[in-house]
């Protein structure tokens, strides 16, 4: 080991230390307070005890408890915490795992008798009781036989379980906090106290051990933890409004969709639904027009296309298999088709088909097909949720066949496509990350390598050209089977994130399928392949919009834009002619001239997310005008007949078709 170890800090300055100096020591050595305020360390990326030692050179970190980077810590100490009270106030209580997850952490419990929501404010006094005793959090390794027969002393036959499994040659880590200890791979913060009160318990569930449900049933409590109680009273009301926004739930009240038993995770689209997804997919027809040519590939295909494209040996366990009702019942029979078949889980595979049908020049590309296809994929039941979650959607997908000369201007025309079609669905800020090589992959380290290194030249560029707009980042091992890709990931009106679109490198398929053009020296060559998807899953991005909007939809989206509310009977006649002058400028509307109070009826249209209310007397009727009312707001305004009809109509142009009648 050498004698010194070289350190480089954020600042980009240099020192050098003693080897084995700990984190606490270097912070000490630059200035008391940082000490004072450093809660860990970080060498070349990965987070440590702040009073581990250091071995080897590299970048060097100190990491604040109100750094991002310290979110982490502070929730893995909370699971601690956690852990210690169920066991402080419940004795006889195992703890199994307790993992930081997305927005806070959860730790699984063994006990005959499963936590309730009434149990949690009880178990939350208690962890701010512990938090409150500043115990340090301080590292042990210990034996494997004296890890085991600790735990099993105590009755922690899930630790003695989790023992067994760390393999030999990783160290085993117990952390202890006070009296209290926990088989952890750490790192952990300085002490109890540490983790603050911004925290909350959120939830109870039930969780199978080791998530089979051939292993006994746990009971999960699920928490949430800040650096300040602002953080975390933003993210409860970022809860409550994802509450209100619940696509589900507004889709009942707007009756858009259902969904049934007899059709898991697959989507019964009412009529009105059913115009805001058609909305939608003539806004990404015209988007593609003069520049994609639309195809349509097979919903079935033989199993052998799928082996092919390596899908069935990479992917089949989220694909559908079928055969034939007659070979099923006649199992024995030789003139039945005892072929399997594979419903399409994407669209890429019949695209490469159709690419190959007919011999293509160089002079043709690149070719851009584009396909609404409806695809089927197997999600367990537990994970189906609403629209966000299916096994039967429409993708928005294409694919380019084009030379690798083409290929960056390629992504690039794609890019532009992308962030003009979410700015239209009101997406200013785009997130767009490379997502690299999975440890599962097809193809040479030299293709990946190569992939990967025009993605990151292309993902460069477009942050620059961007203006602003588009923050990039790298999801490591987080590419597709056959290529890396783009990630693109959007936020909503409440700071949720959501991936939706992408774009993937492909150099795999068209060599699996034997795909090639002339070039123009007469030999055949391999074309690259671009995946495309903008939205991804339509359902999924409608899902998303409702949530966005909170069913508050733009009139050119919305499936019924307008209802005029006669207030008497009398003028029910000059309601319906509103009606009909609306529909002949192109407007989605309807008359209401049920016997009821005007205020009911604005009421119930108002639930139904009903943009425009144009109510109607006899005065407006003799008058030729209307009183509207919009969605959202109590006030309302009365406007001549034909002065109304002309804004709702302006107001309704799609923003693509608004943006070409400005260019024209």
């Amino acid at each position: 080991m050498a004698d010194a170890v070289s350190l480089s800090f954020p600042d980009g300055s240099k020192r050098e230390f003693p080897a084995g100096v700990t984190g606490l020591e270097v912070a000490e050595s630059i200035a008391k307070s940082l000490a004072k305020k450093s809660v860990a360390y970080a060498l070349d990326g990965e987070l440590r005890d702040l009073t581990d030692p250091i071995n080897n050179d590299g970048a060097l970190e100190l990491v604040a408890r109100t750094d991002e980077g310290a979110l982490e810590l502070i929730r893995h100490d909370c699971a601690h915490v956690l852990a210690e009270a169920v066991q402080e106030l419940w004795p006889g209580t195992q703890v199994t795992i307790g993992p930081v997850i997305e927005n806070g952490f959860y730790y699984d419990f063994a006990r005959n008798e499963p936590f309730t929501p009434e149990d949690l404010p009880v178990i939350e006094k208690k962890m701010k009781e512990i938090i409150g005793r500043n115990q340090p959090f301080t590292k042990e390794v210990w034996g494997r036989d004296e890890a085991k027969a600790y735990f099993a002393e105590k009755g922690e036959s899930y630790k003695v379980e989790l023992v067994d499994a760390i393999p030999e040659d990783q160290e085993l880590k117990i952390y202890k906090q006070g009296e209290w200890l926990d088989l952890c791979r750490g790192p952990h913060m300085r002490s109890t106290n540490d983790i603050g009160q911004a925290f909350k318990l959120m939830n109870v569930a039930g969780a199978y051990w080791r998530g089979d449900s051939k292993n006994a049933m746990l009971t999960r409590i699920y928490g949430t933890a800040w650096a300040d109680e602002k953080q975390l009273k933003q993210y409860q009301f970022m809860l409550e409004e994802a509450q209100k926004r619940d696509h589900r739930k507004l889709g009942r009240e707007m009756d858009l969709f259902h969904f049934q038993e007899e059709g898991p995770g697959v989507v019964f689209w009412h009529s009105k639904g059913w115009r805001i997804f058609q909305s939608m997919v003539s806004y990404m027809r015209r988007r593609l027009e003069g520049t994609y040519e639309e195809v349509n590939a097979p919903q079935i295909l033989d199993k052998g296309l799928w082996e092919t494209s390596g899908h069935w040996g990479w992917y089949n366990e989220n694909m559908f298999a079928v055969k034939s009702a007659h070979a099923f019942i006649n199992d024995k029979d030789e003139e039945a088709d005892h072929r399997v078949f594979a419903l399409k889980p994407m669209n890429c595979p019949g695209h490469v088909q159709i690419f190959k049908h007919g011999l293509k020049s160089y002079r043709d590309l690149p070719v851009r097909l584009a396909e609404f296809g409806a695809v089927h994929r197997y999600e367990p039941s537990g994970a189906l949720h609403g629209l966000m979650r299916v096994r039967g959607f429409t993708q928005d997908d294409a694919h380019v066949f084009c030379t690798e000369d083409q290929l960056e201007e390629e992504i690039l025309r794609i890019n532009d496509l992308m962030m003009s079609v979410y700015e239209d669905f009101g997406f200013e800020q785009v997130e767009v990350k490379l997502a690299t090589r999975p440890e599962k992959r097809v193809g040479t380290d030299a293709m990946w390598d190569h992939a990967e290194d025009i993605l990151r030249r292309v993902l460069d560029k477009m942050a620059v050209e961007s203006e602003g707009r588009i923050t990039t980042g790298v999801n490591e091992g987080e590419g597709t089977f056959y290529g890396p890709k783009f990630e693109y990931t959007l936020k909503d009106a409440i700071g949720r994130d959501w991936q939706i679109g992408t774009t993937q490198v492909d150099f795999n398929l068209p060599e699996r399928f034997g795909a090639f053009y002339i070039d123009s020296d007469s030999e055949k060559k391999q074309p690259v392949m671009i995946h495309r998807a903008i939205c991804g899953s339509m359902e999924r991005f409608l899902g998303i919009l409702i949530e966005n909007y909170s069913g508050h939809f733009p009139l050119w989206l919305s499936p019924l834009q307008v209802v005029v509310a006669s207030i008497t009977s009398d003028a029910n006649d000059y309601t319906e002619q509103v009606v009909a002058r609306l529909k002949k400028a192109g407007l989605t509307a309807s008359a209401d001239t049920r016997n009821e109070k005007i205020n009911y009826k604005v009421r119930e249209h108002s639930l139904a997310k009903v943009p425009v209310i144009l109510v109607c007397g006899m005065r407006e009727a003799d008058e030729g005008t209307v009183n509207m009312r919009r969605l959202g707001s109590k006030d309302q305004k009365s406007y001549g007949l034909d002065e109304a009809i002309a804004a709702l109509a302006e107001e309704a142009v799609p923003p693509d078709v608004r943006k070409e009648n400005e260019i024209g």
